[in-house]
This record gives structure tokens, C-alpha cells and sequence, in this order.
């Protein structure tokens, strides 16, 4: 197969920032992606429904003409969110989920919960009104190696919270490990986990042997090859319960190459072509078009886009290695391998 054409796909994981950043990738996403997930760890963070209305304002200021596309906008949950404010927020389409950070999980999350248990009326009214909950699965306790931070979460937090209120929507964002993949699959209901490009493509391997590499460094960080091989499994295996959350992260260069380098992996511009490898690769394409285009729509309940792309192999694919903003350079994604497969739209 050297062509492949599939409904236009959607990113359910995307951090988009703000200022020069924002109006600097987002025009990487727009190409390729038709909605987004946008998350809502600014500083200061989206709280409130006003915060989200002026974020997606904002967004929508800088689209590139002709583009079209929606952001779907999330609230950044804390101990002091109202959840009256949530609910009339969903109801009237102004967010299509709420986030759950455990607080110092990952970038710009020290707002986040720190006692499940002061957010749980809120969880409660999310349940009863239908509002996903994206969970940024991990815990954070300095007595948790950092390679067993979700799998620990899956125990002590999600597990439990899922037992109490089974009829909450839950997206385990960015899963990374092989217990996780299995989590997901054997649940019953109202569950479902993006998987990202690079998690399908790296192990910690990549990130730390013979040097450390600053961009390929992620929260979750990459684990075993174990893990790497269980999410490539999931994610062509056809199953709609994952699908593509790119969590395409920019950082400035400066901020990544530093004493103590931001986490995050800079994938809007070539998410695609590296899937096309990916899934070519492993004899899975035809798979491609539910992980990347239908499996998310269906569990938001949103109907898959009419607007296509077409995938063409052919002569090798160059990406720049970067792209430039007022604040200064991001690195993009490097698979580590040659890409053949371009896009068209």
C-alpha cells in the first residue's frame, strides 16, 4: 500500500501555550488536525469557563486563514473548582472535558489536586452530567520511583476512584505502560487512553543511553521497551478504547537544554507521517485510520470528520529540525528513522 486516505484526524491530547508559542504551532496542528483537545496548564491556568472562553478567543485570533479548526477547550481542575461552573460550561459547549492533575505531576502543575478527596463532589456532578474527566495518570510522592508512577496511580488512585463512581467518563491520558494498556482494555465501560507518537516510537533507551537527550524527555517519562512494544499493540490492534493523543508539548530550546530542562515533546508537524511509518511498518496500516481519526470521536461522542487526508509513500519525508518563534526556537521531533510517507490534505 502506497496510498491510504482517511478521515481527517483529531488531536486528543495538545498543548497549544500562549503568546509567540501559540501563534507559532499552531499552524503545525491546523495542517493535519480538524479538533484538538487543548489543555489548560497556562500560566495561570484555565479555571473557569471565562478562562476557557478567552483561551479559545485567543486561539481562534491566530488561525491560519483558511484553516479550519476547533479547539475544544478543558478546565484545570483544583480542590477549589465549583462544579455549577463546570456543568454549565459543558451543557453549553463552551469545554468538552475537565483535567485532572495531581499537583507537580508535570508542566505548570502545581495548581493541581493534591486530596482526591476534596474533589470528589465535583467528580460526583461531572458523572451525573456526563463531563469526561482527562487524567494525567501518574502520582507524585518522592517515595515513588518515577517509573512507577502510573502504575502506582493505577492502584492507589484510579482504580478506586472508578469502583466509587463507575459511571464517570475517563480518558488515561498518554498511558505508557503495559499494566495500563491492560487496565484499559479489561474495563467494562467509560474508559478509554490516548497514546502518543513518541511513546510508540522511543523507550528510555533513547532518552539515556550514551547521553541524555533534553527533547526526547517527557511526563510521563519513556519506559521499557516492554511498555513500548504493549502500546504499539494496543494502538493497531483496532480497539476502540485507544486512540491518538499527541500531547505534542513545545518548549522553547533554552528551556528544554538547561541544568533542569522542561518535559515535553514537540510532535504537531510530523505526528502523521511518523504514524504512517509506524503502523506501515508493523503491516497494520489499514488500522491507522481508527486510532488516528475514529475511535476518539466515538468516545466524545462527536461524529468523525467528512474532510480527509491522503497518506503517499514515496521518496523520503524532511521535516525542519525546528521551528522559530518571537520567544525563540522548538525542536521538532526526531523518530530517529527516515520517514516515506507524506501528507496531503
Amino acid at each position: 500500500m502506497t496510498r491510504l486516505t482517511i478521515p481527517k484526524p483529531d488531536d486528543w491530547h495538545l498543548h497549544l501555550r500562549d503568546g509567540a508559542v501559540l501563534r507559532a504551532v499552531l499552524p503545525e496542528t491546523t495542517r493535519h488536525f480538524a479538533r484538538a483537545i487543548v489543555m489548560p496548564n497556562l500560566e495561570p491556568p484555565v479555571l473557569t469557563a471565562a478562562d476557557a472562553t478567552a483561551y479559545r478567543a485567543r486561539i481562534m485570533a491566530v488561525v491560519p486563514q483558511g484553516a479550519e479548526f476547533t479547539p475544544l477547550m478543558t478546565l484545570y481542575l483544583t480542590e477549589n473548582t465549583d462544579p455549577t461552573d463546570v456543568i454549565t460550561a459543558h451543557s453549553q459547549g463552551v469545554i468538552t472535558a475537565v483535567k485532572l492533575y495531581p499537583a507537580g505531576a508535570t508542566t505548570n502543575s502545581a495548581s493541581g489536586v493534591r486530596d482526591m478527596n476534596k474533589v470528589r463532589h465535583i467528580l460526583e456532578s461531572m458523572a451525573k452530567h456526563g463531563v469526561p474527566l482527562c487524567i494525567h495518570g501518574e502520582v507524585t510522592g518522592p517515595e515513588i520511583d518515577i517509573f512507577d508512577r502510573e502504575l502506582v496511580f493505577l492502584e492507589t488512585v484510579l482504580d478506586p476512584l472508578r469502583r466509587e463512581l463507575p459511571e464517570l467518563r475517563i480518558v488515561l491520558e498518554h498511558v505508557t505502560t503495559r499494566e495500563g494498556v491492560e487496565y484499559v482494555a479489561g474495563s467494562a465501560q467509560n474508559l478509554a487512553a490516548t497514546i502518543t507518537p513518541h511513546h510508540l516510537i522511543l523507550n528510555r533507551n533513547h532518552l539515556l543511553a550514551g547521553g541524555i537527550r533534553p527533547h526526547y524527555y517527557c511526563l510521563p517519562v519513556l519506559k521499557r521497551d516492554t511498555h513500548r512494544q504493549a502500546l504499539r499493540k494496543a494502538a493497531m490492534s483496532g480497539n476502540k478504547r485507544f486512540f491518538l493523543g499527541t500531547d505534542s508539548a513545545p518548549h522553547i530550546d533554552r528551556a528544554k537544554q538547561s541544568a533542569c530542562g522542561c518535559a515535553g515533546v514537540f510532535s504537531a508537524s510530523n505526528t502523521l507521517s511518523c504514524l504512517a511509518q509506524v503502523f506501515d511498518d508493523a503491516g497494520a496500516l489499514p488500522r491507522l485510520a481508527g486510532f488516528a481519526s475514529e475511535h476518539g470521536p466515538a468516545f466524545y461522542r462527536l461524529a468523525v470528520n467528512r474532510e480527509t487526508v491522503t497518506l503517499i509513500k514515496g521518496e523520503r519525508v524532511d521535516y525542519p529540525p525546528r521551528i522559530a518563534t518571537d520567544d525563540g526556537p522548538i525542536t521538532l521531533f526526531d523518530p530517529g528513522f527516515d520517514l516515506y510517507w507524506r501528507v496531503e490534505t
